[in-house]
């Protein structure tokens, strides 16, 4: 019968079943409870309570059953990590009995519970493992040191696992070979450490492997050999002889893994037959992959893309495989249009060219946009075909369809500037369709033209008055080019049709017009021509310089970066990397963090005006249940100066006298989840086997003695005083750094005793705020020093406080000797401020016209602006970026129009200061589509200026 009759029960209450059913004395019976328990963890029920019954059936001979059990503790180890030690003893069993699959599933299922506890028992197994004499247990156990990396990486390198790693790429199974390089490559890309170098004695090596392993083994070792560069052009020419083969392999990922390392190695080989021998070998495998299903047929276009542009050689004889079906999605579309620009030659240009041509009258109007912007590309890049261009266009402007002929129009224009004084026959034709043109990029395109040719158009004068008629109307882009090109025709033919046209714009362009670079361009424009027009001329009809199509093409050194991530998603982003894969990975879950974690649910939940540091009592009896004693020290009420809610509360009394060393405490095992979570003891403990711990996982914290020293400064803001903090001074401040937000710390220390274990947890906020780890990497504070500490943090949408927007930043510090402290700080916006939040000149603009007075805030900032090159430098330090400077007509007054973007919004926030210089008083003004993050940003704006 199938096994999926474990899954269609519509039974409640079954839990007490599962528990008997789990008890009996039946095998049949254990081996069908323990798949219903499978089963309803499957489909998401929680049957964590049925822990200690499951695991009591790891000890069988029956491998089914034992896989089903290690299934469920791989499941729920992580929420009952101290009852996960109770099966330690039978995976220690396992991982030496005489069956491999069982050692192998030992070992592969310690690794993945992924709990600090086990992490001691599993080393010497592990050790064992790497060393057995059978490959499969050998390659499990290799990927485990990976899994054991990620949870507690001193202890890998202080046991020497790396070192066994190593060895392992000399082993006789190329699996075994395979999986060592894969967990190698792991532990390098989360450490940042070189621990995977290949070297001459291990390059032949990992080639001979290469044949044997698995297709995603050959990806890893591929991807491993793309980091090696040759000695010579013999060893470079030896290794793509050996690689060469993997071109034929059905799996995509190998194709470009393989294509990845011969790239790499061809850098090293001069001789121009051989190239041109492995560049007709890497057409076919990249062929083949554009027969696949669209996703697929994306992914290997854009890494095509970067091949071709390093080395357009190896497919310029295939373009015609890119030509795009009838039944290809957009995107798929539009990567092929890029790639035939790109592989585009005399030889071939005219049957591309038919190509753009029938795309220009397909009935997707933004592929036909693309495909005459197409040809415009062909035509600059190649010279000897730019006439075969410029017919083609032509051809497309007849058909009079309103939207190809402005995308011609804007097109020829480039091609205008790339081709000077050469193809101006046709601005006749281009003339006769000013009529059909309503889109702003096309009539400035035209308005170019114009201008630019101005003495050879008979009526230049009369084309330009028709676009000058809705002068107000017309967008920033428009404005500029008639500004512009009035300019030039007065200058090109002064006569007096030409003088009251310009006097028009000029006046219309400085007193209507809101734009600040359209009115400094008019007013450098007024007073050129008033004072010297020959120098006018000089500025105005000098020479440009020729334009190239660098459209779709990456700088140098960001494309060998790609092409060194082929296969990856870096190479289908075009993006490295580093801009947008986060290498800090959420911690495993420690004894010391799964407290931490229970901490951010107490801080959550804890009643108004009752903070506290949360201690609890030493016990004598096993079975003690943990009674709410008083605080170690006299303590204000923390949680209440969190919240901001009422005065201190009164002091507590000290507390008893710890008990003697030999009646150690002891707590019961289930009665506490709590206690459960946060034990310290990393032994197998007994049925009662963990002291009662504080949520952040401290013991019963001494008394702190008297202040024995005074701290040396803390030069940051104080946020916790130390008659509040029992002596220990912080200091924190919100900051940006490295593109990166970040809290920084400095602990003060006048305790009297040194200060250790320190954590971090945010309360929910406005911003969703959260240290990206919770363990402070300090040192112990002794006492008189000061400690500095730079948190990283992280933005998590379910943190996002509820409600208006505020600067509120409650935060809580955790200490083995002084407990939890509450601590209250401010969101210094300017630390949220990202580095790309600058914007183009004519979006502000557009933006700031469009947002309404609703989503305006102004106020006036009790500072003085002196030096405005100095001030505004250092607001672009600080990410605030200035769009616009000019004078305010008719006053003293100058304004500046500044952009930025704080982290997580999607909103811009458009800022317009106005100021006397050395005047106190600054007018902000703020339009954003968020005008509730404008009471924050003022006060960032002022301690910029200030």
């Amino acid at each position: 019968m199938s096994d999926s009759k474990y899954f269609t029960t519509t039974k409640r209450g079954e839990i007490k079943e599962f528990r008997e059913e789990l008890r009996s004395l039946e095998k049949l019976k254990k081996k069908e409870a323990v798949k219903k328990v499978i089963a309803a963890m499957t489909v998401g029920k929680d049957v964590s309570m049925l822990f200690p019954d499951v695991v009591n059936n790891m000890q069988t001979e029956d491998l089914e059953l034992k896989k089903l059990v290690y299934l469920y503790l791989i499941n729920y180890s992580k929420t009952q990590p101290d009852l996960a030690i109770m099966a330690v003893n039978t995976f220690v069993k396992d991982s030496q009995d005489t069956n491999p699959l069982i050692r192998a599933l030992a070992v592969r299922t310690m690794g993945c519970i992924r709990v600090d506890k086990i992490t001691e028992y599993l080393c010497d197994p592990l050790q064992r493992c790497l060393k057995d004499d059978d490959p499969y247990v050998r390659k499990t156990a290799a990927i485990a040191v990976a899994k054991l990396h990620d949870i507690n990486p001193e202890l890998v390198e202080d046991r020497g696992f790396l070192d066994q790693l190593r060895d392992m790429l000399q082993d006789s199974n190329p699996m075994v070979v395979a999986n060592a390089v894969a967990s190698l490559a792991e532990i390098q890309e989360l450490s940042g450490k070189e621990v995977l170098k290949v070297t001459d004695g291990t390059v032949f090596k990992l080639l001979a492997a290469l044949n044997e392993c698995t297709e995603w083994g050959q990806v890893f070792i591929l991807d491993s050999m793309a980091t090696y560069t040759a000695k010579d052009a013999q060893q470079a020419e030896n290794i793509i002889q050996r690689v060469l083969p993997r071109l034929q392999h059905a799996n995509g990922a190998v194709v470009l893994s393989a294509i990845k390392v011969v790239l790499k190695q061809m850098a090293s080989v001069s001789d121009e037959n051989l190239l041109r021998l492995w560049h007709k070998k890497m057409a076919p495998p990249l062929v083949t992959l554009l027969s696949t299903e669209p996703e697929v047929q994306y992914v290997a276009l854009r890494n095509i893309s970067l091949i071709v542009q390093k080395r357009p050689e190896v497919l310029t004889n295939d373009v015609k495989v890119f030509f795009c079906k009838y039944n290809d999605p957009i995107y798929v579309k539009l990567e092929k249009l890029e790639i035939m620009i790109k592989l585009a030659t005399p030889d071939n240009i005219d049957q591309v060219l038919l190509e753009f041509k029938e795309y220009a009258q397909e009935v997707d109007v933004d592929f036909v946009r693309k495909a005459v912007r197409a040809i415009g590309r062909c035509a600059i890049s190649l010279q000897e075909a730019s006439e075969r261009c410029i017919n083609v266009l032509l051809e497309l402007i007849q058909t009079k369809v309103n939207y190809v002929v402005q995308e011609a129009i804007i097109v020829i224009k480039d091609i205008f500037r790339r081709y000077p004084n050469k193809y101006e026959s046709i601005i006749a034709t281009l003339c006769e369709n000013l009529d059909s043109l309503d889109e702003p990029e096309a009539k400035a395109s035209m308005v170019w033209i114009i201008g630019e040719y101005a003495e050879r158009i008979d009526n230049a004068d009369e084309l330009l008055e028709t676009f000058l008629e809705t002068f107000p109307e017309e967008s920033g882009m428009v404005q500029l080019q008639l500004l512009t090109a009035t300019v030039k025709l007065f200058l090109k033919k002064p006569t007096e049709s030409a003088q009251k046209m310009i006097s028009l714009v000029l006046s219309a362009a400085t007193s209507e017009v809101d734009n600040p670079d359209i009115r400094d361009r008019a007013f450098v424009y007024w007073r050129l021509l008033s004072t010297d027009p020959e120098a006018a001329k000089d500025v105005v009809l000098a020479e440009k310089p020729v334009i190239s199509n660098d459209t779709g093409s990456l700088e140098p050194l960001l494309l060998e970066e790609l092409l060194s991530q082929i296969s990856t998603l870096a190479s289908v982003y075009h993006k490295p990397a580093g801009t947008f894969v986060s290498r800090t990975r959420l911690a495993v879950q420690k004894a010391d963090e799964l407290e931490a974690t229970h901490f951010e649910d107490e801080l959550a939940a804890a009643p108004e005006g009752q903070g506290r540091t949360r201690e609890l009592p030493a016990t004598a009896g096993a079975a003690a249940v943990p009674a709410a004693v008083p605080a170690a020290a006299p303590q204000v009420d923390l949680l209440g100066d969190l919240l901001d809610m009422g005065p201190p509360a009164p002091a507590a009394p000290a507390p008893a006298a710890p008990a003697p060393a030999a009646a150690a405490p002891v707590a019961s095992p289930v009665d506490d989840v709590m206690d459960l979570l946060s034990g310290l003891d990393m032994g197998p403990a007994p049925a009662a086997a963990a002291a009662p711990v504080d949520p952040f996982g401290g013991l019963d914290a001494p008394t702190p003695a008297p202040a024995a020293a005074q701290p040396q400064s803390v030069t940051l803001p104080v946020v916790l005083p130390p008659d509040r903090g029992q002596g220990l001074t912080i200091g924190g401040q919100l900051a940006r750094q490295g593109g990166q937000t970040v809290y920084l710390m400095q602990f003060g220390n006048a305790a009297g005793v040194p200060v250790d274990g320190l954590m971090i947890q945010l309360n929910t906020n406005s911003f969703g705020l959260q240290p990206a780890h919770q363990v402070l990497n300090v040192p112990p504070v002794a006492p008189g020093t000061v400690a500095s500490a730079t948190v990283p943090l992280v933005q998590m949408p379910a943190k996002v406080a509820p409600g208006p927007v505020t600067d509120a930043l409650q935060i809580a510090v955790k200490t083995n000797q002084l407990g939890v402290l509450y601590l209250n700080d401010a969101v210094a916006l300017e630390g949220l401020l990202v580095e790309g939040g600058e914007i183009a000149q004519n979006v502000f603009l557009d933006s700031w016209r469009a947002l309404s007075g609703d989503n305006e805030r102004s106020e006036t900032l009790p500072v003085a602006v002196g030096d405005v090159d100095a001030t505004l430098a250092r607001l672009k330090a600080a990410n605030v970026f200035c769009m616009a400077h000019r004078q305010v007509p008719g006053t003293s007054q100058e304004a500046v129009y500044l952009t930025c973007r704080v982290d997580g919004v999607p909103a811009q926030l458009l800022l317009e200061l106005r100021f006397t210089r050395n005047a106190q008083g600054v007018i902000c003004a703020c339009k954003s589509e968020r005008p509730d993050l404008a009471p924050l940003l003022f006060p960032a704006v002022q301690r910029l200026l200030a």
